[in-house]
């Protein structure tokens, strides 16, 4: 039985659409995914460490954002400038009372 041009034409159409799925689905890396949500222990693992390294990292990045926004503040306070100047000297005054008295 002879195969029409067009039917060759549609299996070939279909067998490019199936080989640009099964290239995606490797590059999603499911099976990666299955193999870990078959794990749970190491899942539970990945994600613990996962959390601390992010809870560390936002630490570390607020502790720097705090104290850079607290030195700009002690630089405009030392300008003198009439209204700010004092309600900054007060901000910084503040924080600092807190800092000492948590004894960090």
């Amino acid at each position: 039985m002879e195969q029409h041009p067009n039917h060759e034409k549609q299996l070939g159409h279909i067998q490019k659409k199936v080989n640009e799925i099964a290239a995606n689905i490797e590059r999603a890396q499911i099976a990666d995914y299955i193999a870990l949500m078959n794990q749970p222990i190491r899942l539970i693992w990945i994600n613990l460490i996962t959390g601390i390294s992010r809870g560390v990292g936002i630490a570390i990045g607020f502790t720097f954002f705090a104290s850079t926004i607290v030195y700009i503040l002690k630089a405009i306070g030392a300008l003198n400038l009439p209204i700010i100047g004092s309600y900054i000297a007060d901000i910084v005054q503040h924080v600092q009372r807190q800092l000492e008295y948590r004894g960090y």
